[in-house]
């Protein structure tokens, strides 16, 4: 299907699909806001057929002379329109705050659908889109919605109610003055279809021009201090001009096609008032017969009322044509809203779980307390299940692996890690280290060959429990706001306050920790930045101490601390990876020469394996490397 095809097909399937799940989120309060909508659109139609009934009663008064019988019938309609007023004011309030608690209800539950759906999403995907981008949705998408619900919609319907009803009273007292008006408003939806069309290209462009435009600027903040560092400045704003330029084209244009609507529509109005009264004028003189549902002659009573009922029927025609902007915004943005909400999760085909067990009798047995004893749950075809201890063997087969089709990172990876190994990956950036740490937690999905965990391929453990046995320290650390306690706790939810110290402890961190103005209770905000970045690195191992995983990834986890600290923390280091399968990256080669195995990697392919000592004995890459002959870049 192309694309062109789509666009036009998504605002109706949007729609649909909009209504669907408002009814879905609200459907007892949906049928009476629609009920009073309605009956506020009836009720403000009424006042025309009580002025003809009022006009009709004075011209019969003046013709007989019988003021004091008239009067009465008279206040009487005054009366009954009184009470139509009351009617639709109460249904006006009752459906403006019912409406107040469906926006907001379905915006709340909007947001959590969003924000739910994108705890599913791959890593890939936040690899592969902006992240000011992504927030837009949170913020302007999420606005223009607001805005299309609780203010287009119900302007729409009670616009579209009133002037049906309306034209409806027109054919009901006069055909002739009815086709009048017909004609004009043929010639208003054909003036709104050309502007309003053009108006609405420009909003929809409006929408995504200013996503981009907010993505740029958080990658600006994010980035504000490589762009001093490098003197950027000058540039970084000619980059934002360029971005805020296309945005202003876009907005500029949308809004001046949007101004001229109005204006070239009350003109019709008053134009059309006027041939209304012209043709009600003719037709009188000529004493024309009347063609109407009602069968009422032609009079006075008829001409004026329909006046007041082509006023009342442009100005609507008006509202819509005025809405529609609106209108092609928040479904601009709601589509963006399914877009995400609909994006394809994470495939999960695995079926191992991991539990905590204890041993009876000899075997293993699953219990719902923390014991530190893990195992893998095999459920079988035949019903059955078995258990295996947790021991964080990992190995991979003939492995090939690329970002992109036909572009091949790792070429035939082979390499094994067991239980308690500590296995390092040095080589030039891009080498393909991290690669290998990202497809051990199933980040990306391999090419071609096998990755095994205990001799299960990984492919059948559930990604939720495969990554809960690792335990991840990354070079680029992110914090959250929140006490250093809570950050800590993040590894492990249900670790107590005197797990996570003890974890500090470990890691290094707890001397300084007790130096912040507040300990442990210290707040951080801004991913840490009250910190320094070795002390910020220091709680990322804490973090991945506290959770006690048998298998540890360190991606380049000593590469923010100095050599001093380095020197304090790689003793808690070596006290975290004892007994554990631990992977590590590192460009300082000092922190590997311990190791059980280390891979050298070049262009995505292991080119030599062996422990410091015997690659140094080789006299190949790593030997050049760790002499200083060859440096890694």
């Amino acid at each position: 299907m192309s694309s062109k095809k789509t666009g036009r097909r998504a605002p109706k399937g949007v729609l649909g699909r909009l209504i669907r799940t408002l009814f879905g989120f609200y459907p007892a309060l949906m049928p009476v806001v629609i009920v009073c909508i309605l009956l506020n659109a009836v009720v403000s139609s009424v006042p025309s057929i009580f002025m003809q009934n009022v006009i009709a009663a004075v011209e019969q008064s003046w013709q007989t002379g019988d003021w004091a019988g008239v009067g009465g019938h008279i206040l009487g309609l005054v009366g009954l329109l009184g009470v139509f007023y009351a009617i639709s004011l109460a249904a006006g309030f009752a459906y403006t705050q019912l409406m107040a608690v469906i926006t907001q209800g379905s915006l709340e539950k909007l947001r959590e659908k969003m924000f739910d759906g994108m705890q599913d999403l791959p890593v890939a995907y936040f690899d592969t889109h902006n992240h000011g981008d992504v927030m837009s949705y949170y913020t302007n998408d999420i606005d223009t919605l607001r805005q299309m619900i609780s203010q287009s919609f119900p302007q729409l319907m009670i616009s579209a109610v009133t002037v049906l009803t309306v034209f409806g009273i027109m054919v009901y007292y006069s055909l002739w003055l009815a086709l009048v008006v017909l004609a004009g408003v043929v010639f208003m939806v054909a003036v709104t279809k050309k502007v309003g069309g053009a108006s609405a290209k420009y909003f929809v462009r409006q929408q995504q021009a200013l996503a981009r435009t907010e993505g740029f600027v958080e990658e600006m903040m994010n980035g504000q201090k490589v762009v001093k560092v490098f003197c950027h400045e000058r540039r970084a704003e000619a980059d934002f001009d360029a971005v805020n330029d296309a945005l202003f084209a876009d907005a500029e244009k949308a809004n001046r096609y949007a101004n001229m609507l109005m204006p070239i529509l009350m003109n019709i109005g008053n134009v059309l008032y006027v041939v209304v009264a012209l043709a009600g004028g003719v037709l009188l003189v000529t004493g024309a017969p009347n063609l109407s549902v009602s069968g009422l002659a032609f009079s006075i009573s008829i001409v004026v009322p329909f006046l007041n009922m082509t006023k009342q029927f442009c100005g609507n025609i008006g509202q819509v044509s005025n809405q529609v902007n609106a209108v092609v915004m928040g479904l601009a943005g709601t589509k963006r809203i399914f877009d995400l909400i609909d994006e394809a999760p994470e495939a999960d085909e695995g079926y191992v779980t991991l539990v905590n067990a204890k041993e009876v009798n000899g075997e293993l047995v699953e219990c719902p307390e923390r014991t530190g004893v893990w195992a893998w749950k095999h459920p079988h075809g035949d019903g059955t299940v078995t258990y295996a201890r947790l021991k964080g063997d990992v190995r991979f087969f003939d492995v090939d692996f690329g970002y992109e089709p036909h572009k091949t990172v790792l070429h035939d990876v082979s390499l094994y890690a067991q239980p308690g190994q500590k296995v390092a990956f040095v080589g030039a950036t891009g080498a393909g280290k991290t690669t290998i740490t990202n497809l051990i937690n199933r980040f990306y999905e391999i090419a071609d060959g096998k990755i095994r965990y205990d001799g299960i391929n990984i492919r059948k453990i559930k990604k939720a429990d495969l990554r809960r046995s690792l335990g991840v320290v990354l070079q680029d650390t992110n914090l959250f706001t929140g006490t250093v306690m809570e950050n800590i706790r993040y590894g492990q939810l249900e670790a107590c306050d005197e797990e996570c110290i003890a974890a500090a402890k470990l890691a290094g961190a707890h001397d300084f920790i007790t130096r912040l103005p507040q300990g442990y209770d210290t707040p951080l905000t801004g991913n840490g930045a009250n910190l320094s970045q070795g002390q910020r690195q220091l709680l990322a191992i804490a973090r991945a101490a506290v959770a006690d995983p048998p298998v540890m990834v360190l991606d380049e986890a000593t590469s923010s601390i100095d050599t001093r600290t380095e020197a304090i923390v790689q003793q808690g280091m070596d006290a975290l990876m004892t007994g554990r399968t631990v992977f590590v990256i590192a460009h300082r080669l000092s922190t590997v020469k311990n190791s059980d195995a280390i891979m050298v990697l070049d262009h995505g392919r292991i080119i030599e394996r062996g422990t410091h000592e015997a690659l140094i004995a080789q006299k190949g890459t790593y030997y050049q490397l760790y002499t200083g002959a060859l440096e890694l870049d």
